[in-house]
């Protein structure tokens, strides 16, 4: 594995942060509801950012890790679609006014990216340490395939979210939104609002998917820039990709079944990789006819339901 150069780093982290400040503070001066093609243009944004990206990888370091990113990329962006879904779940339960969820998830982001940084970091270690800790990340993936397939039309229970619990029995609260701030100041005090709330079960969501996501991309490969950048762009799309599925997403039915695939798929690939590795080029195909196969399922499933 080639050793990547401290800047390379630096420039991709400053840039994304660039990118992110002007998100919030030119175009998001004042809370408002973020419209299907303001949506639309900042999903295509982010989609042509990772392709642009991924080219510059192929001249960079040649079309084996440019693969490897298209491949954990895609792997990342089609377990994120999940995502869409708890994200329309946990807004729904709370309640939470269209106007201030670009906030929770503005802010979400930078949580999933700090939060799967210091979940790769010490991935990559433990697999460089421990070489048969590959094995306990593909069978836990195929164990989560299982859980996801039999659990695939279930709803998170959020009223008996144990975190949730907790969090309201220690921490002083309003009872009401307080346009978009996390936090008031009321008779000397600081209570924390809904909207925190919100953040605290969003981010809490998005560390479960990641211990899922990020060993599915160390089956594809073990390079910690190739994982986290391809993680990171699918992440910063995710936003951007809710306002313009939270619409359509329930109609996806099949969209499970895939994803179980998915994670039993690179799980098999991490068993079987001392024993018959399966190519990436393989994986790629694979994974690419599973999302083909659930979107025409679906399609069909939503026309005969009518």
């Amino acid at each position: 594995m080639d050793t990547i150069p401290l800047w390379p780093w630096i420039v991709f982290n400053v840039v994304i942060a660039l990118i992110l400040a002007v998100d919030l503070g030119v175009f998001r001066k004042v809370s408002r509801e973020v419209e299907m093609k303001e949506a639309g243009c900042w999903t295509l944004f982010w989609v042509l950012c990772a392709i642009g990206f991924n080219i510059l990888i192929y001249f960079w370091r040649g079309p084996q890790p440019a693969l490897d990113f298209f491949t954990g990329y895609l792997i990342e962006e089609s377990l994120s679609i999940d995502n869409i879904f708890i994200f329309v779940v946990v807004f729904s339960f709370f309640k939470t006014p269209c106007q201030f969820q670009h906030r929770v998830l503005f802010w979400g982001v930078i949580g999933a990216l700090t939060m799967r940084a210091l979940l790769i970091s010490v991935g990559i270690v433990f697999i460089e340490q421990i070489h048969w800790s590959f094995y306990l990340f593909g069978i836990f993936l195929v164990l989560t395939a299982l859980k996801f397939f039999w659990h695939r039309h279930e709803e998170p229970h959020l009223s008996e979210n144990i975190l949730l619990q907790k969090v309201k029995s220690f921490l002083p609260m309003t009872k009401t939104y307080h346009q978009e701030k996390f936090f008031v100041r009321s008779k000397g005090k600081i209570l924390a609002t809904p909207l925190f709330l919100v953040l605290l079960t969003i981010e809490g969501t998005d560390l479960i998917f990641a211990v899922d996501s990020i060993p599915a991309i160390f089956a594809i490969t073990r390079d910690p820039f190739i994982v986290y950048t391809s993680n990171a762009l699918a992440v910063l799309g995710l936003r951007s990709m809710y306002f313009l599925l939270a619409g359509v997403v329930k109609k996806f039915y099949y969209l499970r079944h895939a994803l179980s695939f998915i994670l039993g798929l690179v799980g098999t690939k991490m068993l079987l990789m001392d024993v018959y590795p399966i190519s990436t080029w393989l994986s790629l195909s694979l994974i690419l006819v599973a999302i083909v196969i659930a979107i025409i399922a679906s399609y069909r499933h939503e026309s005969h339901a009518k």
